[in-house]
């Protein structure tokens, strides 16, 4: 600032200077050419930590003895360096930022803004010299505070200006992510770079971006070093603690979550594969309401139903089960114990024929839904060569008297002899049923003794089965007449 003087009456006096810095908000130490500090205002005192001009100094050399101040980068300076001599060298110093701390402490306490006013009142040689201070130590300890978060914070960031979208910083979240080195980012142009592909709306975000607008979370294609790309998702917010206008931009890597589901789906195509392709008869329903939602091809040739017919029904719904009750019985099992194993059970197939199948049954996700899986095993053609057996057996003691029944009850069982089982217990119905069975009664013989319905006496021929390890009835009669069962004994 120069003052031009017309008149010695206009002279401004040093009372007038000190009159007008009382007033200022910002600080003002006020020196003569020789280095002398003539005054300084309470701002000036205060941003110093003092309360007297003599605590301030009375000229620079005293003042440099008593404070010491550094670059907003804390490097030391020299004496020559302080603005008060750089003002009296001549040398303008608009906007300096140095910190101040009193002498012999190593860490600053302020964080000052200086610049330097020139005034002289009459053309010439300056008549007074003064440094104007601005305390911005708040706004340096925001700017350190958010530095530091900003390189420790692992979530992936980078900081963009406003004005040109090019990038001032990279955090060390990002360089993991990305590869890129900071050299490599920063000073470069978000957008030419082409960081962010496959935006949804790209113009409306580099909108958002040059107006200072939030950008809220959008999903993008971030790119990395090796030129390939990963799936992210990120959100821009202006923040006010630089000197510029800035953004930061974070950043979600969704690349892992994409992954684990690219391969769920590539396993689950595998698998319906699979399940296409087994030849055993299978389907899958919901757990909870037991509805068909998928079957494979040897459940259809089995069951006579296509998908149309199948889907989206239950097995009650199409008669599957002989025996709704042992259906109702097995779905309950399954859903208390998860799974069922090995149960005998008779299917109707759609064109009424009956089909002896074991079935098993396991709870499995599918698409993240519970489900149960179904495995029907069909044992029709054993059932009947155990059957044409027995029958066969019987046949040959209506002529073979010769032959020791006991022998002929041995021989039927030859093809599959069997290891010494562990003490089985059965109920007393099934001891009732077995010894019948001994007795050479058939199932329908056995329901009209016993006043229960063939489907009972099947059912519980089948768990007998099961306990004396055996899947014919000519082995249940041997296990049986060996322990003391039935009247036709040798």
């Amino acid at each position: 600032m120069t003052v031009t003087r017309t008149s010695t009456s206009q002279q401004p006096t040093l009372r007038h200077l000190e009159q007008l810095m009382a007033q200022l908000l910002d600080g003002v130490i006020l020196l003569d050419p020789t280095g002398i500090i003539l005054s300084a205002n309470a701002a000036a005192l205060a941003m110093h930590g003092v309360t007297t001009m003599e605590e301030l100094g009375t000229s620079a050399e005293d003042y440099a003895r008593r404070f010491t101040l550094w670059t907003r980068d804390h490097h030391r300076l020299k004496h020559r360096d302080y603005p008060l001599f750089k003002v009296l060298a001549g040398e303008s110093i608009p906007d300096m930022v140095v910190e101040v701390a009193p002498a012999g402490e190593d860490e600053a306490r302020w964080m000052h803004q200086v610049r330097d006013v020139t005034m002289d009142v009459d053309g010439g040689e300056p008549d007074y010299l003064a440094v104007v201070l601005s305390d911005v130590s708040g706004q340096y300890d925001a700017e350190a505070r958010f530095s530091a978060m900003f390189r420790a914070n692992p979530a992936p960031a980078i900081i963009v200006r406003q004005h040109d979208m090019r990038v001032a910083a990279a955090n060390p979240g990002f360089v993991s992510l990305t590869g890129f080195m900071p050299e490599q980012l920063v000073g470069r142009s978000l957008f030419g770079l082409d960081l962010l592909g496959c935006l949804p709306d790209r113009a409306a975000v580099r909108r958002q971006m040059e107006a200072g607008e939030v950008v809220p979370q959008t999903d993008a294609e971030l790119l990395v070093a090796d030129g390939s790309r990963r799936l992210v998702l990120f959100a821009g917010q202006p923040i006010d603690v630089t000197d510029e206008d800035v953004l930061l931009l974070t950043f979600a890597d969704l690349q892992p979550r994409r992954e684990a589901e690219q391969s769920l789906a590539a396993s689950e195509r595998h698998l319906q594969a699979v399940f296409e392709m087994a030849p055993v008869a299978m389907a899958i329903t919901r757990d909870g309401n037991h509805r068909i939602v998928s079957v494979n091809a040897a459940f259809r040739e089995l069951s006579g139903y296509d998908d149309a017919a199948a889907l989206d029904h239950t097995a009650d719904e199409l008669g599957l089960w002989d025996d709704a009750e042992q259906c109702a019985a097995t779905e309950r099992k399954v859903a208390e114990q998860g799974s069922v194993r090995a149960c005998e059970a008779c299917l109707v197939s759609r064109s009424k024929v009956p089909v002896d199948c074991l079935i098993s049954a396991e709870t499995i996700n599918v698409h993240g839904s519970p489900c149960v899986l179904w495995v029907y095993q069909d044992v029709t053609e054993r059932r009947r060569s155990d059957a044409e057996l027995g029958a066969a057996i019987d046949e040959v003691l209506k002529d073979a008297s010769w032959l020791s029944r006991s022998i002929l009850d041995r021989l039927a069982t030859l093809r599959k002899p069997a290891p010494h089982p562990a003490p089985v217990e059965l109920s007393p119905r099934e001891r009732e049923i077995l010894d019948l069975i001994c007795n050479d009664l058939d199932d329908a013989a056995i329901a009209d003794r016993l006043s229960i319905s063939r489907n009972t006496v099947r059912n519980h021929v089948a768990r007998i089965y099961a306990k004396i390890g055996t899947s014919r009835r000519s082995g249940a009669v041997v296990w049986g007449r060996e322990r003391g069962m039935g009247s036709k004994r040798d």
